[in-house]
């Protein structure tokens, strides 16, 4: 994560954000919200304001305690709390309210390896937490659990979460894991798709892995991958 002195910079990129994910189709109105971790604690999303209004100064300031200094922060601040605060290896939770994710999370639907892209997630599934009232600390218990081992999670009949180091990393997985519903959605129309076995979305999972640290996808030993032209004579 980019480190920002005062927190401006950082402010700007998230109401940008924002915008995109109404832009994407991802999120409509109010819906959803976004934090970042900063400092001691992180900057989130006040409640009940449009993206379209909103300005870098509104973002909210909230430590690990639950206190704030300036506007209201969003109503789902507990899990975007929980989540900071227990998963380390993560600097961004964003939620939103995407069509086809929230289609699957009203029927309580997780997605399975249906399609290998589903490990971009971080695992054979992406799990749908059970419901619970929006805002609750049950939601945010719900919520740790689906993502536990992972990198995105349904809410049951509410909508997604997705995880990143960055905004960037975090806005590209909601987007993906919409685009996964959405094609699981329509699967589903010509029945159960079949699922990719365990032993291959690891083999998928450690290329995603390999292939997100510079390295080549050749798994095998192979001597035979992509490379500069010069590196060949």
């Amino acid at each position: 994560m980019t480190q920002h002195t005062d927190g401006q910079d950082l402010r700007r990129e998230m109401v940008e954000t924002c915008r995109q994910m109404n832009a994407t189709g991802i999120n409509q109105g109010t819906a959803g919200n976004l934090s970042v971790r900063f400092g001691d604690g992180f900057l989130i999303t006040p409640s009940s304001l449009p993206y379209d209004r909103m300005q870098p100064d509104d973002l909210v300031e909230m430590a690990f305690d639950g206190t704030y200094v300036g506007r209201r922060p969003s109503s789902e601040w507990r899990f975007h709390r929980d989540i900071l605060r227990q998963r380390t290896d993560i600097d961004v939770v964003l939620h939103c309210h995407s069509i086809f994710a929230t289609t699957l999370a009203c029927h309580h639907r997780t997605i399975p390896s249906f399609h290998y892209m589903t490990g971009v997630a971080g695992g054979t599934t992406i799990r749908c937490a059970k419901y619970a009232t929006f805002g609750t600390q049950q939601l945010s218990d719900y919520a740790l659990e689906a993502l536990e081992g992972r990198l995105a999670c349904l809410l049951g009949q509410h909508g997604q979460i997705s995880l990143g180091k960055t905004l960037e990393s975090a806005l590209w997985l909601a987007n993906e894991v919409e685009t996964l519903s959405r094609m699981y959605v329509h699967a589903l129309t010509l029945g159960d798709p079949p699922v990719l076995p365990d032993e291959e979305m690891e083999r998928v999972i450690e290329q995603m892995r390999r292939m997100s640290y510079g390295q080549a996808p050749d798994l095998d030993g192979i001597n035979d991958v992509a490379r500069p032209r010069d590196a060949a004579s």
